[in-house]
């Protein structure tokens, strides 16, 4: 009996491989940073990640909101 190990990946020739349904552009949400005295509504995850970073130390009672944002693909 062959044992698989758990961390084996499944290769891209196998039907059950799932990378994504569309490579179009694609956010469905707005980010709206709150801060003490301030707050900030950015278009996308990266932009969020970016100005938390070089922000946290300044704001550490940053939070993040996820907005609903009515346009969907690009």
């Amino acid at each position: 009996m062959e044992v698989k190990r758990v961390t084996e990946l499944i290769k891209r020739s196998d039907p059950r491989f799932f990378e994504q349904t569309c490579y179009k552009p694609y956010d469905r949400h707005l980010y709206k940073i709150v801060c003490k005295n301030k707050s900030v509504v950015l278009e996308s995850w990266e932009e969020v990640q970016e100005y938390w970073w070089n922000n946290m130390a300044l704001n550490p009672d940053m939070i993040v909101e996820v907005l609903d944002k009515k346009r969907g693909f690009k």
